[in-house]
Protein backbone atom coordinates (compact mmCIF):
# COMPACT_ATOMS: atom_id res chain seq x y z
CA UNK A 1 0.00 0.00 0.00
CA UNK A 2 1.51 3.37 -0.94
CA UNK A 3 0.19 6.63 0.17
CA UNK A 4 -0.18 10.24 -1.26
CA UNK A 5 -2.43 13.29 -0.02
CA UNK A 6 -4.69 12.48 -3.13
CA UNK A 7 -4.56 8.75 -3.46
CA UNK A 8 -4.17 5.43 -1.88
CA UNK A 9 -2.68 2.63 -4.27
CA UNK A 10 -3.50 -0.73 -2.90
CA UNK A 11 -2.97 -4.13 -4.84
CA UNK A 12 -5.89 -4.55 -7.68
CA UNK A 13 -8.15 -7.45 -5.89
CA UNK A 14 -11.19 -9.41 -7.50
CA UNK A 15 -13.58 -6.88 -5.89
CA UNK A 16 -11.83 -4.43 -8.31
CA UNK A 17 -13.24 -6.32 -11.72
CA UNK A 18 -16.32 -3.87 -11.97
CA UNK A 19 -14.57 -0.92 -12.12
CA UNK A 20 -11.80 -2.67 -14.57
CA UNK A 21 -14.49 -3.72 -16.43
CA UNK A 22 -15.74 -0.34 -16.91
CA UNK A 23 -12.04 0.87 -17.77
CA UNK A 24 -12.19 -1.23 -20.38
CA UNK A 25 -15.65 -0.01 -21.95
CA UNK A 26 -14.33 3.14 -22.35
CA UNK A 27 -13.66 3.98 -25.77
CA UNK A 28 -11.43 7.15 -25.19
CA UNK A 29 -9.95 5.44 -22.25
CA UNK A 30 -8.54 2.88 -24.48
CA UNK A 31 -7.92 5.01 -27.62
CA UNK A 32 -5.32 6.95 -25.78
CA UNK A 33 -3.43 4.46 -24.35
CA UNK A 34 -3.60 2.13 -27.26
CA UNK A 35 -5.29 -0.88 -25.89
CA UNK A 36 -6.73 -2.23 -29.13
CA UNK A 37 -7.58 -5.69 -26.90
CA UNK A 38 -10.94 -7.05 -26.96
CA UNK A 39 -11.95 -8.24 -23.40
CA UNK A 40 -13.98 -10.73 -22.16
CA UNK A 41 -15.94 -9.79 -19.01
CA UNK A 42 -14.47 -13.03 -17.68
CA UNK A 43 -11.43 -12.28 -18.30
CA UNK A 44 -10.92 -9.00 -16.52
CA UNK A 45 -12.63 -11.21 -13.49
CA UNK A 46 -9.91 -13.77 -13.66
CA UNK A 47 -6.69 -10.96 -14.02
CA UNK A 48 -8.43 -9.09 -11.45
CA UNK A 49 -8.10 -12.59 -8.98
CA UNK A 50 -4.79 -12.91 -9.97
CA UNK A 51 -2.85 -10.29 -11.06
CA UNK A 52 -1.40 -9.28 -7.78
CA UNK A 53 0.20 -12.52 -7.28
CA UNK A 54 2.61 -12.42 -10.57
CA UNK A 55 5.80 -11.89 -10.48
CA UNK A 56 7.79 -8.97 -12.11
CA UNK A 57 5.23 -6.68 -11.66
CA UNK A 58 3.07 -4.60 -9.11
CA UNK A 59 -0.58 -3.13 -10.28
CA UNK A 60 -2.07 -0.76 -7.85
CA UNK A 61 -5.72 -0.10 -7.61
CA UNK A 62 -5.94 4.24 -6.76
CA UNK A 63 -8.08 4.76 -4.64
CA UNK A 64 -9.14 8.31 -3.32
CA UNK A 65 -7.27 9.01 0.43
CA UNK A 66 -9.55 10.84 1.68
CA UNK A 67 -10.70 10.02 5.46
CA UNK A 68 -12.94 10.06 7.83
CA UNK A 69 -12.91 9.42 11.26
CA UNK A 70 -9.46 7.35 10.40
CA UNK A 71 -11.19 5.09 8.18
CA UNK A 72 -11.33 5.39 4.40
CA UNK A 73 -14.43 7.35 2.43
CA UNK A 74 -13.95 5.39 -0.42
CA UNK A 75 -12.16 2.23 -1.08
CA UNK A 76 -13.24 2.01 -4.64
CA UNK A 77 -10.89 2.20 -7.76
CA UNK A 78 -10.26 5.25 -10.09
CA UNK A 79 -7.78 4.05 -12.01
CA UNK A 80 -4.93 1.34 -12.12
CA UNK A 81 -0.88 2.34 -12.03
CA UNK A 82 1.34 -0.41 -13.02
CA UNK A 83 4.81 -1.02 -12.56
CA UNK A 84 5.45 -4.15 -14.97
CA UNK A 85 8.15 -5.71 -17.14
CA UNK A 86 10.76 -5.33 -13.71
CA UNK A 87 13.91 -6.68 -15.02
CA UNK A 88 15.88 -6.77 -11.51
CA UNK A 89 19.34 -7.49 -13.20
CA UNK A 90 19.01 -4.36 -15.93
CA UNK A 91 17.07 -2.11 -12.59
CA UNK A 92 14.26 -1.16 -15.05
CA UNK A 93 10.47 -1.61 -15.39
CA UNK A 94 7.72 -0.03 -17.69
CA UNK A 95 5.07 2.46 -15.54
CA UNK A 96 1.65 2.53 -17.06
CA UNK A 97 -1.70 4.18 -15.98
CA UNK A 98 -4.71 4.30 -17.02
CA UNK A 99 -7.69 6.40 -15.31
CA UNK A 100 -11.48 6.24 -15.17
CA UNK A 101 -12.72 9.50 -17.15
CA UNK A 102 -14.79 11.02 -14.31
CA UNK A 103 -10.95 11.12 -12.63
CA UNK A 104 -8.59 12.42 -15.31
CA UNK A 105 -7.35 16.09 -15.09
CA UNK A 106 -7.60 16.03 -11.21
CA UNK A 107 -4.17 15.72 -9.87
CA UNK A 108 -4.70 11.91 -9.24
CA UNK A 109 -2.65 9.95 -11.99
CA UNK A 110 -0.22 12.79 -11.24
CA UNK A 111 0.16 11.80 -7.62
CA UNK A 112 -0.05 7.90 -8.34
CA UNK A 113 2.77 8.22 -10.57
CA UNK A 114 5.07 10.39 -7.93
CA UNK A 115 4.25 7.81 -5.06
CA UNK A 116 4.79 4.70 -7.35
CA UNK A 117 8.76 6.61 -8.53
CA UNK A 118 9.20 7.04 -5.47
CA UNK A 119 8.29 3.20 -4.45
CA UNK A 120 10.26 2.39 -7.79
CA UNK A 121 13.85 4.64 -6.77
CA UNK A 122 14.02 4.69 -2.81
CA UNK A 123 11.34 2.37 -1.80
CA UNK A 124 9.31 3.27 1.34
CA UNK A 125 9.05 2.08 4.89
CA UNK A 126 7.06 -0.78 4.08
CA UNK A 127 8.78 -2.26 1.73
CA UNK A 128 12.36 -1.72 0.31
CA UNK A 129 11.02 -1.06 -3.38
CA UNK A 130 12.66 -2.76 -6.44
CA UNK A 131 15.60 0.05 -6.33
CA UNK A 132 15.24 0.73 -10.19
CA UNK A 133 17.98 2.50 -12.24
CA UNK A 134 15.00 3.43 -15.49
CA UNK A 135 11.38 3.74 -15.29
CA UNK A 136 10.11 4.29 -18.81
CA UNK A 137 6.71 4.53 -20.58
CA UNK A 138 5.33 5.33 -23.98
CA UNK A 139 3.15 7.84 -24.05
CA UNK A 140 0.68 8.44 -27.97
CA UNK A 141 1.25 11.18 -29.99
CA UNK A 142 -2.61 12.05 -29.77
CA UNK A 143 -2.05 12.19 -25.90
CA UNK A 144 -0.11 15.39 -25.31
CA UNK A 145 -1.45 15.75 -21.89
CA UNK A 146 -0.26 12.70 -20.39
CA UNK A 147 3.00 13.65 -22.64
CA UNK A 148 3.07 17.19 -20.85
CA UNK A 149 2.40 15.01 -17.48
CA UNK A 150 5.32 12.85 -17.67
CA UNK A 151 7.69 15.39 -18.76
CA UNK A 152 6.78 17.72 -15.61
CA UNK A 153 7.67 14.44 -13.53
CA UNK A 154 11.25 14.53 -14.98
CA UNK A 155 10.82 11.76 -17.88
CA UNK A 156 12.99 12.57 -21.24
CA UNK A 157 11.95 11.48 -24.43
CA UNK A 158 14.19 8.88 -25.55
CA UNK A 159 12.72 8.89 -29.11
CA UNK A 160 9.42 8.20 -31.30
CA UNK A 161 7.81 4.83 -32.40
CA UNK A 162 6.28 5.83 -36.02
CA UNK A 163 2.88 4.69 -36.96
CA UNK A 164 2.97 2.01 -33.96
CA UNK A 165 -0.65 1.91 -32.92
CA UNK A 166 -3.60 1.99 -34.53
CA UNK A 167 -6.54 5.06 -34.10
CA UNK A 168 -9.46 4.60 -36.03
CA UNK A 169 -8.38 4.45 -39.67
CA UNK A 170 -4.83 6.27 -39.28
CA UNK A 171 -1.98 5.33 -37.09
CA UNK A 172 -0.35 6.84 -33.85
CA UNK A 173 3.04 7.76 -32.89
CA UNK A 174 4.15 7.15 -29.49
CA UNK A 175 6.93 8.88 -27.35
CA UNK A 176 9.41 6.62 -25.48
CA UNK A 177 10.49 8.28 -22.30
CA UNK A 178 12.13 7.38 -19.26
CA UNK A 179 13.12 8.48 -15.62
CA UNK A 180 16.59 7.85 -14.61
CA UNK A 181 18.06 7.27 -10.63
CA UNK A 182 19.45 10.37 -10.80
CA UNK A 183 17.28 12.39 -12.59
CA UNK A 184 14.35 11.53 -10.01
CA UNK A 185 16.95 12.29 -7.26
CA UNK A 186 17.31 15.65 -9.01
CA UNK A 187 13.41 16.41 -9.47
CA UNK A 188 12.66 14.77 -6.09
CA UNK A 189 14.24 17.01 -3.69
Amino acid sequence: MLHGELVRLRPIEPRDADRLWEAVQDPEGMRLTGTTTTFTREQIDKWAAVVSDREGRFDWAIVPAAVRDGIPVSDELIGEIVLNDIDPRARSANLRLQMLPNYRGRGYGREAIEEVLRFAFVGVPEHPGPRLHRVGLDVLSINPRAKALYASLGFREEGRLRDVYPDGDGWSDAYVMSLLEDEYSDTAG
